[in-house]
């Protein structure tokens, strides 16, 4: 059918870059006063642009090519079951005798012109709800003598921009949404719209960009390009709105974020007149008031979980949305100023290049957390006090009360956070050979052993502390350690390379890799028929922590070696006593 550098050099300052509807996003001069003003955010200072080495690479407006064409497929190709489905949605038009155009909307068809399989499948209806078809469906499956499904109803919430109802039903074992063509009319006293049935043309016109706004025709077999750019704009691989950006923007702030996400996906150049929309502030304070942060987190994580992760970022920042977006408690400490949006992606930057240089083996999740860690690296240190007055990290905030992701990213990131940095400060007994003593911080005491049991020891605990996630942490400790930077940007890269490339081989060769799913050789109730007690308490903990110590410096030993360490060492404690 025919179409219609180590960043602990920084002793210098970094702060958002906040220059109210500027045209184009040019770098700052060298040092320039900011004021910028956002919920969580009240800051006046002054602006260091670091030297180019430090940088996290040319800046939107300098990066974002002249469009490129792209290849569109001049029909759409279905796959068996895509055909089977539309199949059963005309049967069902016929059966009732129906007159509902049915139209497949938005990514579906902007993947399958680009030759890519998408699973999504969303259904517009032209002249009833999504729920009343989804019943049409399941009354046509029970005449004939099919099993009936489920419908799954998503209400609208035009609070959080959620304008239309959405019903769900599975086809085929694929999961369908059916919804109703929409045209809004907005009044001058709210800026909620109300709804109505819209015709093809007028849903085209309210989708958020051009590429995603062509519908696919069941009826009809053909692809519809109503507002006449959306195919111009996806072979010139460009990012536009249908309507002008700051009213398309305005309507669901989440926009901004879906077209930033998308010019990263497809490496397409956002328009010009979208990126001062996207900065404006009527549009910031929207991102930040109008819109549910589960609906920011879930945008910020498919970005992160992406192919351009790194790009879309950089998008976030020279947009000045970060505020915005990774919104902070008021009261922070110590003060946010010597870390913000610049140098979170600075380390966003480095983290991933040297994953990509190193090619770590990392899953996805891994690679997910380990960009988040990153971003949020500059946050490591900087606590806030909740209701009760505990002192909570604020990378935990910016997870569970900016993005509303899992409880369990949080723990994990904040745990990558302070594993790294106990690493760090074990990196030179790691790599050097000829020490005779170890002494960090965070552990100042252990048993008594040899200084290279000491170094297992020490390295054991800590992996156990972050289990498989050790990978994760030494790429970040790189990020960390050493302290001084050369010149050579891409020299210093490579010299980190070839460092965490040296420490992992260092803990495969002393059999650490899995030392987490080591069992203990002696138990509690074992201890305690040692010490000869009849219950427990911090002294069994305690022996437990030494017990563990000895496995680790010891790793061929016994359970009756161990036993045998633990009543010697207990005798010599007794008689010091």
């Amino acid at each position: 059918m025919r179409l219609v550098s180590t960043l602990n050099h920084y002793t210098h300052r970094l702060f958002f870059h906040s220059s109210r509807n500027s045209s184009r996003l040019s770098p700052l001069p060298k040092l320039q006063t900011i004021q910028f003003k956002c919920r969580n955010y009240s800051i006046s200072h002054s602006s260091y642009i670091p030297p180019r080495r430090f940088r996290s690479g040319p800046s939107m407006a300098e990066s974002d090519p002249s469009p490129a064409l792209v290849h569109v497929k001049d029909h759409i190709d279905l796959t068996a079951k895509e055909k089977q489905i539309f199949d059963r949605l005309l049967q069902v038009l016929r059966h009732f005798n129906l007159q509902t155009q049915l139209r497949v909307a938005g990514g579906w068809v902007r993947d399958k012109l680009l030759g890519k399989e998408c699973c999504d499948i969303d259904i517009a209806l032209d002249n009833m709800l999504g729920r009343e078809f989804c019943e049409k469906v399941n009354e046509y499956l029970s005449s004939t003598g099919e099993e009936t499904q489920g419908i799954g109803v998503i209400q609208c919430n035009p609070d959080q921009s959620k304008h239309l109802e959405t019903a769900r039903m599975r086809l085929c074992d694929v999961w369908v949404d059916f919804v109703n063509l929409r045209a809004e009319d907005y009044s001058e006293s709210s800026r909620i719209p109300t709804m109505r049935f819209g015709t093809a043309e007028e849903d085209a016109y309210r989708r958020d960009l051009t590429i995603n706004s062509l519908f696919y025709n069941i009826n009809s077999s053909s692809v519809e390009d109503f507002t006449g750019k959306g195919i111009k704009d996806l072979k010139s691989g460009r990012i536009v709105t249908p309507l002008p950006p700051k009213q398309t923007f305005l309507d669901d702030p989440l926009r901004v974020l879906r077209a930033i996400r998308f010019g990263a996906r497809f490496e397409f150049m956002l328009d010009e007149e979208l990126k001062r929309a996207a900065s404006d502030d009527d549009v910031k304070a929207a991102i930040a008031d109008k819109i549910s942060r589960e609906r920011i987190g879930h945008e910020i994580d498919l970005m992160i979980s992406g192919n351009q992760p790194l790009k879309a970022i950089t998008y976030v920042a020279d947009l000045q949305l970060f505020p915005a977006v990774f919104s902070l408690p008021l009261d922070v400490e110590p003060p946010i100023p010597t870390s913000c949006d610049k140098l979170c992606v600075t380390y966003m930057d480095l983290a991933w290049r040297l994953l990509r240089l190193i090619g770590c083996s990392l899953t996805d999740d891994q690679r997910r957390l380990c960009l988040y860690a990153a971003l949020f690296l500059p946050f490591r240190n900087t606590i806030y006090k909740d209701h009760k007055a505990k002192k909570i990290p604020v990378v935990s905030y910016i997870f569970r009360n900016s993005l509303k992701l899992k409880a369990s990213d949080s723990e994990t990131v904040t745990s990558l956070h302070s594993v790294t940095q106990k690493l760090v400060s074990l990196i030179p007994f790691i790599t050097s050979k000829d020490i005779e003593i170890i002494e960090v911080d965070w552990k100042t005491e252990t048993i008594d052993v040899p200084v290279a049991a000491k170094r297992r020891i020490l390295i054991g605990l800590l992996l156990r502390e972050i289990k498989e996630f050790w990978r994760v942490s030494l790429v970040l400790s790189m990020l960390l350690y050493p302290t001084n930077v050369d010149t050579e940007e891409n020299i210093e890269l490579e010299k980190r390379s070839k460092l965490f490339k040296t420490i992992e081989n260092d803990i495969l060769n002393l059999g650490l890799e899995s030392v987490w799913e080591a069992k203990p050789l002696v138990n509690g109730k074992e201890i305690m028929n040692i010490l000869q007690i009849k219950s427990g308490g911090p002294i069994v903990k305690e022996w437990q922590q030494k017990l563990l110590e000895w496995q680790l410096a010891c790793p061929a030993g016994t359970a009756e070696e161990c036993i045998d360490w633990m009543k010697e060492a207990n005798s010599k404690r007794a008689r010091t006593e």
